[in-house]
C-alpha cells in the first residue's frame, strides 16, 4: 500500500467512524473529499457536487443495476461490499470486480452515456453515495483539473484490467492464487513475515474473480496448506512465511 493510498484509507475510515459514534446521518462532503475523483476539491465544489449526492442504503444482496440498464450516474462505497458481475448465455456468472470502502464504480460507461456492461450486487450490508451525471459534467466544465482526475482515475481502472489480462493468460492457477492472497502485501520491504488474510467474500465469487472454478480454488488452497505455505480457517488464511509463499509462486 503507497502513502498516498494509506493516506486516503486512514481519511475514510476517520470519517466512518466519526459518523458511528456520533449516530447521524454522514456528511456527504467528507466522504467525497476522501475519493480519489474528488479529494482536491475545493468546499464550495464539494458542495455542488454533494447537492446532487443520494445516500443508499441497501441490505445484502440486493441489485443496485443490471446490465443494460441506463447510466444515470455512479456510485461511490461508504462502507460494504459490492460484486461486479455478468452472466453467459449458459447461465455462469463471472465476477469482474469486488470493491468494497472508498472504491466508485460505473464512471466509465456514464461518459459514454451507454448502458452498463455488468450487475452490481452488494455482498453485504453497504451504504453508498450515488452521484449524478449531471452534477459531474458541470463541474468538468467549471474545472479542468477535475476532467484530469477523472482521466487519471479511468486509467487506473483500465491498467488493472489489463493486469488481470494478462495475469488470466501467463500465470497458472496457483499462481492467480498466490498473488491474490498476497495483494496487500509489501513486496518491497525484504522481510520475511507472516500475513493474515480474510477472504472478502465466498470461494465462489473469488474463484470467479481469478477466472478459475471453486473446486480448483478450493483444491490450491488445500495444496498451498498440505505444503505448510498457509493455514485456513474457514474464510481466515494465515501466510506464515510470505517470502516462502511469494518464493513457491515463482
Amino acid at each position: 500500500m503507497t502513502p498516498g493510498t494509506a493516506a486516503l484509507c486512514n481519511g475514510w475510515i476517520a470519517a466512518v467512524e466519526k459518523a458511528s459514534v456520533s449516530n447521524s446521518p454522514i456528511k456527504v462532503q467528507s466522504f467525497l473529499a476522501n475519493a480519489p475523483l474528488f479529494k482536491e476539491l475545493a468546499p464550495e465544489e464539494l458542495d455542488r457536487i454533494a447537492s446532487s449526492t443520494q445516500q443508499v442504503h441497501v441490505q445484502r444482496g440486493e441489485v443496485l443495476f443490471h446490465r443494460g440498464d441506463p447510466a444515470l450516474g455512479f456510485h461511490v462505497i461508504v462502507f460494504g461490499q459490492v460484486k461486479l458481475a455478468f452472466t453467459s448465455p449458459r447461465g455462469d456468472e463471472k465476477v469482474v470486480e469486488l470493491l468494497g470502502p472508498g472504491q466508485s464504480f460505473g464512471e466509465a460507461v456514464m461518459f459514454m452515456e451507454r448502458p452498463h456492461v455488468v450487475t452490481a450486487q452488494t455482498l453485504v450490508d453497504s451504504l453508498l453515495l450515488f452521484v449524478g451525471r449531471q452534477a459531474v459534467f458541470d463541474e468538468l466544465e467549471r474545472d479542468p483539473r477535475f476532467a484530469r482526475r477523472i482521466i487519471a482515475g479511468l486509467s487506473r481502472r483500465l491498467h488493472q484490467l489489463m493486469g488481470d489480462l494478462e495475469n488470466y493468460s501467463l500465470h497458472s492457477g496457483t499462481q492467480r492464487v498466490i498473488g491474490y492472497l498476497l495483494r496487500d502485501s509489501d513486496s518491497d520491504s525484504g522481510q520475511d513475515k507472516s500475513l493474515e488474510v480474510t477472504l472478502p467474500a465466498t470461494k465462489g465469487v473469488i474463484a470467479s474473480r481469478l477466472s478459475l472454478t471453486q473446486e480448483y480454488f478450493s483444491r490450491v488452497l488445500h495444496d498451498l496448506a498440505a505444503r505448510g505455505l498457509i493455514e485456513v480457517r474457514g474464510r481466515s488464511i494465515n501466510i506464515p512465511d510470505v517470502a516462502a509463499l511469494r518464493n513457491f509462486s515463482d
